[in-house]
């Protein structure tokens, strides 16, 4: 079944519409004056945002939703096949797509930035953006996450310019054909899919073969991980190495912050925008949703709520905390993200854990998963022993909370990681 060409869309159903990249995608249609409906298992602030500016949202995911005057149904990456409102748009001979394919149909006829990478991504998209419109360039942006000067994961732009959020779970990403490639940095990740590095780096390679005649690559190229991604290309390659810079004040703290503040401004530089207007948008970078994100306060302690899900990213968020607040003693409230990510890098996530002064882990959140290999969060915390001192286990969130607020006081600082519900435990804490 052919997918219609987007000016000969009218009404669009998205299937999962709450995910943060699936919501960005409806307001974009919703802008481009489509019809917009959309179903989830239940209803959140996103997707009650999105019924307040014009998307029918159904609280209830039933075949009736799917109508025949529907002209293409997109479902989020994890949609059972045999899920109803698949089957009903199958019946009807409705053209399906996943997001990313979505994604591409929408965002590949601009002049597209896309911002790849294993750690990184969200905060180089967010950034890239401020920049680009606070240099009055009007850009169309998707970014996987909620912009905290604007509430929100889309903008829409008048100009040329698309900045999107390109993921590598199953290779979506190779849906966007870019005229900026940003890659970040590159680790293997993604290891229910994946089966190694190399695998990883395949991906990578495909989609930086992608980015159009006279268009880059931009990278850390001395990152051992990255470089075989680069052989081969026709199109330049930018090194945001050369062009980092440590003394930038920022709001937002931590080494891995200016790198992501390197990569942006390389962005911006090859786009010939003004570098100290590009300078001055970043210093006033006000972060995003669940990316060292300030929650309030637990008797007297600064409470943060991360996305951190991988080892990498929890050394970087520990060092940006060290950072702000070298006195206090830290203490981190981790739930580890599906058993294979848990299980595969088990001991690196020990080691990283370890670096804080007290962690607090939850049980692990299983995501799209079934726990085949028997991995637990306890046996985490016992492993995480070797590491730190003070390593205990939480069964529930209602557990955890009584502890922290048995323990927390004003010399300490709190960091909520995880990107599974943990947020949720993190903003009934402050309250």
């Amino acid at each position: 079944m052919s997918t219609p060409k987007i000016d000969k869309i009218s009404r669009i159903h998205f299937i999962g519409i709450g995910g943060i990249g699936m919501s960005a995608l409806a307001r974009h249609f919703l802008t481009e004056k489509k019809k917009v409906s959309g179903s989830d298992r239940t209803l959140s602030p996103l997707t009650k945002a999105l019924d307040s500016e014009g998307v029918q949202i159904f609280g209830e995911q039933v075949a009736s939703n799917i109508t025949k005057d529907i002209d293409l149904v997109v479902y989020t990456e994890a949609m059972d096949p045999t899920h109803e409102e698949m089957k009903a748009a199958k019946a009807l001979k409705i053209p399906m797509v996943n997001y990313f394919e979505a994604l591409g149909i929408a965002m590949n006829p601009y002049y597209l930035i896309a911002v790849a990478g294993t750690h990184g991504k969200t905060t180089v998209t967010a950034m890239t953006t401020d920049i680009f419109e606070a240099l009055g360039k009007d850009p169309t942006a998707v970014i996987g996450s909620l912009r905290a000067k604007t509430k929100n994961n889309y903008r829409a732009g008048k100009s040329k310019y698309a900045i999107v959020e390109a993921c590598e779970y199953k290779r979506d990403f190779l849906h966007l054909k870019p005229d900026v490639l940003v890659i970040t940095n590159l680790e293997f990740e993604h290891v229910d899919y994946y089966k190694d590095l190399e695998d990883v780096q395949s991906a990578f390679h495909k989609l930086a073969l992608q980015v159009n005649e006279g268009g880059v690559v931009i990278a850390n190229t001395s990152d051992a991980n990255v470089k075989p991604v680069l052989e081969g290309l026709s199109v330049p390659v930018v090194n945001y190495l050369d062009i980092l810079d440590l003394d930038l004040e920022m709001k937002q703290p931590g080494f891995h912050n200016r790198l992501n503040a390197a990569a942006a401004t390389a962005v911006a530089r090859h786009e010939k925008l003004d570098l100290d207007k590009t300078k001055e948008a970043l210093m006033n970078f006000a972060g995003t949703w669940r990316r060292f994100e300030y929650k309030g306060e637990l008797n007297g302690a600064p409470v943060y709520d991360d996305y951190a899900h991988h080892p990498t990213e929890i050394r970087a968020t520990i060092g940006a905390t060290r950072e702000l607040y070298p006195d206090k003693k830290l203490t981190i409230v981790f739930q580890p993200h599906t058993y294979t990510r848990t299980k595969s890098l088990f001991d690196e996530f020990a080691k990283a854990v370890g670096l804080a002064d007290s962690v607090l882990f939850l049980p692990i959140y299983s995501a799209r998963e079934k726990n085949a290999s028997g991995v637990t969060s306890r046996e985490l915390s016992v492993k995480s022993l070797e590491f730190t001192s003070d390593s205990t286990y939480a069964d529930s969130f209602e557990a955890a909370e009584k502890q922290l607020r048995k323990k927390v006081g004003g010399d300490d600082v709190v960091v909520f990681m995880g990107a599974g519900d943990v947020t949720e435990l993190a903003d009934s804490i402050v309250k």
